[in-house]
């Protein structure tokens, strides 16, 4: 099991075509073994401390395996897609992980 925890930051005046693209991102998790765990929008008043940029959204993701992860990212329906989080999307960080 692993799992990617995502930050991302939104161009300004974006976020409707953020959203076309997560409309068809998100169900294409559960194609690959994945569970979206987590999908968070974080307001100034839910932040206690921070030492980096809010970000527009937080995904907490779960993949069976790499292999599923590396699947998902090579979808073809969500490869025809990408230029809408391309065009959405200022900058991403991703952090993956285990359970421990």
């Amino acid at each position: 099991m692993i799992y990617i925890t995502q930050l991302i930051y939104i161009k300004d005046g974006q976020e409707h075509v953020f959203h076309q693209f997560e409309d068809v991102a998100i169900p294409t998790i559960s194609k690959y073994n994945g569970r979206l765990l987590l999908r968070i929008r974080p307001t100034d008043d839910s932040l206690i401390a921070h030492s980096i940029d809010k970000p527009y959204e937080i995904h907490l993701v779960e993949f069976d395996s790499d292999l599923d992860f590396e699947n998902f990212k090579q979808d073809k329906e969500r490869i025809k897609f990408l230029h809408l989080k391309e065009q959405s999307v200022k900058a991403s960080i991703l952090y993956m992980g285990t359970r421990i």
